[in-house]
């Protein structure tokens, strides 16, 4: 057999060089779990996107170098830009492992923005003992916590934990043990990022995403997480939806990426962004 090639997209980004690199692998349909994680290994990416099937609405599945994942969204924005490419603008549909997520697809100033709605999102509380392994790992405590916006476990496709830092300083600053992180993600079942958030206005926050996988310690631009983290901010009443606000992400590792994020009133959280081909 053989193997369909492997695309490489850079997601929530306008240039290769930023935001979030996802493999793409369409025609995906003869390959087995164990072929997939092989290939999501080699390409070394925090996520590599297997699509198969024809036309708009389509499987999806996605691997970690390490574990296959619930979902993730920008593979999701990558594959959809990938399709695109190849079918034209419009409304797609991918079947993930965690339900159907719609997404549509423009061009916008001579790049092409795919814009995704995730599964029905919640949000619960987090454990007094999850969030202290949190701070610990980062080396902070609860005084630099923002007491606006208390830590929730957030889920939009992954469950997420998520803290909000109250100083830049405090953001910018703190550090982790990549092996200790990866051991805190695997023993609380949490099969994506560590989300820890500051805010820079009320619409415009800057994230760090905490994903320890291969060579990776923080992932540049996450989708799933900016979903999640539009269940949290609409759950503990920190905006007013229907509202949008936008999130930074990469500068602290050379990648920086934007995602901008349509909270409605109830049901699922929209987030766009762009993609641009790797090489």
């Amino acid at each position: 057999m053989t193997e369909p090639g492997v695309e490489r997209w850079a997601a929530f980004t306008t240039v290769p060089q930023g935001g979030n690199p996802a493999g793409v692998v369409l025609g995906s349909d003869a390959l087995s779990a164990q072929d997939m994680q092989r290939i999501a290994a080699e390409v070394g990416y925090a996520e590599t996107a297997f699509v198969s099937g024809a036309g708009r609405e389509r499987p999806i599945r996605y691997f970690s170098p390490v574990a296959e994942v619930p979902f993730c969204g920008h593979a999701t924005v990558a594959a959809a830009v990938a399709l695109a490419d190849r079918l034209g603008d419009g409304d797609l549909e991918f079947r993930t492992p965690v339900g159907p997520v719609r997404i549509s697809t423009a061009q916008s100033e001579g790049v092409r923005v795919a814009s995704f709605t995730s599964v029905e999102p919640y949000v619960e509380d987090v454990s007094s003992d999850a969030l202290s392994a949190v701070l610990s790992l980062i080396g902070i405590g609860h005084a630099d916590l923002d007491p606006r916006h208390p830590p929730r476990i957030a889920f939009a496709g992954n469950r997420h934990p998520v803290i909000v830092l109250a100083d830049q300083s405090v953001f910018d600053a703190f550090t982790f043990d990549p092996a200790r992180a990866r051991a805190l993600l695997d023993a609380q079942a949490w099969p994506a990022t560590i989300v820890v958030l500051h805010a820079l206005s009320p619409d415009r926050w800057e994230a760090r995403n905490i994903f320890p996988v291969g060579e990776i310690t923080e992932d540049p631009a996450t989708g799933a997480a900016a979903a999640a983290t539009g269940a949290y901010l609409r759950a503990v009443g920190s905006l007013t939806p229907p509202q949008r606000f936008v999130i930074e992400q990469g500068r602290h590792i050379g990648r920086p990426g934007l995602l901008t994020v349509d909270v409605p009133v109830t049901g699922g959280i929209t987030v766009t962004g762009s993609a641009v081909r790797i090489g």
